[in-house]
């Protein structure tokens, strides 16, 4: 298998997309407040929590794809797109597993593959190489699990509404789930190869 590899276009810090990602960044401790905030008695803002959730990932949509019609891919871009992603996942997860929404079983699913991406990271740092870039499969993963943890957040309640918008968001989650997985097998087996062929050229 081919690793696909988007060349840098720019080094500009200050481009829209990067700007874009930076927001993405600064919603995480925003959203985390919201949906926690019932927990230590305040006033119930999931309306709010869905709203940063939604333009996360509006925002993860548009920044790769105008970095890329724009000529502004960047190395910084690069690192703060699967950076913002993952800490978006990490803090949904962290929220609605400790308001109960979500089993903990799930959580440690998808707090494992976070682990497994992590040690793969490791190893290339290890080598003298940076991140791979985020695949098609990482980004649709990461496209399900964005829109499953609002519905699932606004599922919670009673009425049509709720039941059908916690129906969808676990097709989303199962779907966002299994190719999360996936995908972070498939970065493996890139780093794999990239190691394999410095060894080999090393021979």
């Amino acid at each position: 298998m081919e690793v696909q590899e988007t060349r840098v276009q720019t080094d500009r810090v200050l481009t829209i997309p990067n700007l874009l990602s930076m927001a993405r960044l600064v919603g995480v401790p925003i959203f985390l407040w919201l949906v926690l905030w019932p927990v230590f008695g305040g006033p119930k803002n999931d309306g709010w929590a869905i709203v940063v959730l939604m333009l996360s990932g509006v925002s993860d949509y548009l920044d790769g794809k105008l970095a890329r019609r724009w000529g502004q891919v960047s190395r910084l871009g690069q690192l703060l797109d699967p950076a913002a992603d993952r800490l978006y996942i990490v803090s949904t997860l962290v929220g609605l597993t400790w308001r109960e929404i979500l089993p903990w079983w799930l959580t440690a699913l998808l707090v494992a593959r976070e682990a497994f991406v992590g040690v793969v990271l490791l190893r290339l740092n290890r080598a003298g190489y940076g991140p791979l870039n985020v695949s098609f499969l990482g980004k649709a993963a990461t496209f399900n699990l964005m829109y499953a943890f609002p519905l699932l957040l606004l599922g919670v309640g009673e009425g049509w509404v709720h039941q059908v918008a916690k129906v969808v968001s676990w097709a989303f989650i199962w779907w966002g789930t299994t190719l999360y997985w996936w995908a972070g097998a498939l970065y493996a087996v890139q780093a794999r190869q990239i190691l394999q062929a410095e060894r080999s050229a090393a021979v």
